[in-house]
């Protein structure tokens, strides 16, 4: 049996400050759509589904992040936004960087901040969290030397 990732999805109520984030980071925007009517609905255990998706990918192709923003039914909070890194569930989605750096500079003007800061693991790798927009943590590593 094979299994790969296909993508990671993100509720929003920002779509256009998501996408900017996502694309600034270097993702591509790969379609939008909206969902709606009842075959999306017995997807996700909700009736009167309409929401407007958003695929962005990688450009190397190495995975994706679909953006989602619920029209109806409208989207709830499940936690505090800013929740810490030790919360149950998802946290985080870890991206490989050429530039740490750069990257950071690149999303400060959408919001980005510094979870922690920037570590050194080794002579191995450079690594942060991010919190974007919505809350959204970004883990970004650096690869160093060989």
């Amino acid at each position: 049996m094979t299994v790969r990732m296909d993508n990671v999805l993100i509720n929003v109520e920002d779509l256009e400050a998501a996408i900017a984030f996502f694309a600034e980071l270097g993702l591509e925007v790969e379609g939008r759509a909206q969902v709606e009517g009842d075959w999306a609905g017995r997807v996700v255990g909700l009736e009167n589904v309409r929401a407007d998706i958003v695929m962005m990918r990688a450009p190397d192709g190495s995975g994706r992040v679909e953006l989602s923003k619920f029209h109806t039914p409208s989207a709830i909070a499940a936690e505090p936004r800013n929740a810490p890194s030790n919360t149950l569930g998802i946290r985080r989605i870890m991206f490989a960087v050429d530039d740490l750096d750069d990257v950071i500079a690149r999303l400060r003007p959408h919001g980005a901040e510094l979870v922690g800061e920037v570590a050194r693991y080794e002579d191995v790798h450079r690594l942060c969290f991010v919190r974007g927009p919505e809350g959204i943590i970004l883990g970004l590593s650096e690869h160093l030397g060989s």
